[in-house]
């Protein structure tokens, strides 16, 4: 498919304005939808620190923090998510960074009770499970590239989240001990209503999938002592996932190398699903294919996933692959354009891969031609779904900001 190059890209200060805007009514309003618990306007704030619309949204936003779930999940509400919040709140709002502090060490002191057989996401997955709490602790411990503030009162982490981390790490390792990765098939989705579907199989995505579950192995690969037992056994579990993901790839009849949702199974179909997003499909599972090899210099591997992303670039197409009811599915991180947007712009800083520029550059336009106000009424504020994850990536992606936060979506 051919497409016209699109015009210049809009100034980084008209998505800037869209955000002190949203973030200054959010803050008098708050208004329904999502968890309030969720990292989404702390991330927004941190990233429009410069504005006083900042610090208020995150001091409306904090008077909530902790009321969700007591699960360690990084979205649904979640610790791990309220950790990231109240980490970044703290850069705005010093009095916060206790209360992060505690939660941090909670975290890692007290790692969930997890399956390694017949498993469900809370198991293992990115929204949900273990692979998402590790990311979240790696995104806030102390050291960061971004961080600005000294190191908190829990002291230097040990390892990749300090020691909680490396609990979890050393979880999800074993959780890929076999080539098959028979420990990550599902049990217990027989006769649920919406998962019947991938009961007995393995997920393959980012969000609930072996991608997200790569992404999590890769955070705490880099962060781990490469002369460790630790960090061996994740480069096997990582060169066991990333081989697991190469097979099951198939091309579609556009001529996009990407995955079913689940497998092993029978041959897909090559039929196109619409489906290409950062939680299903080829942006976010080539995504981590990428960097789990370059993590373990497989170049090899590495350069069939830049390929495998060109065919997504080459032919992605906005009238079929961005669908749905809702903004958040046209638009949000999770199923829309702001997901693929902030892989493509990863696979451009990272891989220096020219057709991820120019598919970036696409959706950048697609999505501030649809930002202005007024906002649909009950889009919430959450990060994955939310118009708060909308500019944080065109913020992202648009001027030089902070990327620690892309640690909650497995990019960097």
């Amino acid at each position: 498919m051919t497409h016209t190059t699109p015009p210049p890209a809009p100034l980084p200060g008209d998505v800037h304005d869209i955000a002190v805007r949203y973030l200054r009514q959010w803050a008098t309003a708050p208004g329904p939808g999502g968890h309030r618990c969720d990292p989404g306007i702390p991330v927004l704030a941190h990233l429009v620190a410069d504005d006083r619309a900042a610090p208020a949204a995150v001091a409306v936003w904090s008077r909530t923090a902790g009321r969700g779930p007591s699960l360690p999940s990084l979205y649904d509400g979640g610790l791990a998510g309220t950790l990231v919040g109240l980490h970044l709140g703290a850069r705005l709002h010093p009095g916060l960074r206790p209360a992060a502090d505690r939660l941090a060490a909670h975290l890692r002191t007290r790692p969930p009770r997890c399956r390694t057989h017949h498993v469900t996401f809370p198991d293992y997955d990115l929204i949900s499970g273990p692979a998402g709490t590790l990311l979240a602790l790696c995104a806030t411990e102390p050291g960061e590239p971004d961080e600005a503030t000294e190191p908190s009162e829990t002291g230097e982490p040990d390892g990749p989240g300090g020691p909680g981390g490396r609990g979890l790490a050393a979880h999800l390792a074993l959780l890929c001990d076999e080539e098959d990765l028979g420990r990550l098939r599902t049990g217990h989705y027989a006769h649920h209503p919406h998962l019947a579907w991938v009961h007995g199989r393995i997920n393959t995505g980012m969000g609930h999938g072996v991608a997200g579950l790569t992404t999590a192995l890769t955070a705490a690969l880099r962060r781990t002592p490469a002369d460790t037992g630790l960090a061996g056994s994740l480069a096997t579990a990582l060169g066991r996932a990333t081989r697991w993901l190469v097979r099951h790839a198939y091309d579609d009849d556009r001529g996009i190398r990407t995955w079913p949702a689940a497998g092993p199974g029978s041959p897909p179909a090559p039929a196109a699903h619409p489906r290409q997003a950062w939680c299903y499909g080829t942006p976010g599972i080539t995504w981590a294919l990428w960097d789990a090899a370059d993590a373990l210099g497989d170049t090899m591997t590495a350069d069939w996933a830049t390929a495998a992303f060109t065919t997504l670039a080459e032919h992605y197409d906005e009238t079929f692959h961005l669908y749905g009811d809702s903004p958040g599915d046209r638009l949000g991180l999770c199923h829309g354009a702001a997901g693929v947007l902030a892989v493509a712009d990863a696979f451009d800083r990272h891989a220096r891969l020219p057709a991820a520029a120019i598919l970036r550059d696409r959706l950048t336009h697609h999505l501030t031609d649809r930002l202005a106000p007024p906002w649909p009424a009950g889009w919430g504020a959450d990060l994955l779904t939310g118009l708060p994850g909308v500019l944080a990536a065109l913020l992202t992606t648009t001027r030089p900001a902070p990327r620690t936060w892309l640690l909650c979506l497995g990019l960097r």
